[in-house]
């Protein structure tokens, strides 16, 4: 399984998993979606289908990335992937439960 850049807080309560991305880092968050599911799923990352079955991943990084006047910090996005639900927050939260 391919390792996150930074190591982020993460919680695994009951049926979900939630970790946060470093929004000013260099890991694309499609990356670190993917390595989140692999974990929560205790999969290989290489193992689950590309996230672009799922989801616009470029469409994505648009979405939470860094803006002009700062850092987003409200809104969300939810969609499933790999068998999972999975919701991004505008402040770096990554939250997946099974779908």
């Amino acid at each position: 399984m391919s390792k996150m850049s930074s190591p982020s807080p993460a919680t695994e309560i009951g049926d979900h998993y939630s970790t946060h991305y470093d929004r000013l880092g260099d890991e694309p968050l499609s990356v670190a979606i993917a390595d989140a599911v692999a974990i929560f799923l205790n999969e290989d990352v290489t193992e689950l289908e590309p996230i672009h079955y799922s989801i616009n991943a470029d469409a994505l990084e648009r979405l939470f990335e860094p803006r002009a006047n700062g850092l987003r910090s409200t809104g969300s996005v939810t969609f499933e992937y790999s068998e999972c639900r999975v919701t991004v927050t505008g402040d770096g939260e990554i939250r997946i439960k099974d779908s």
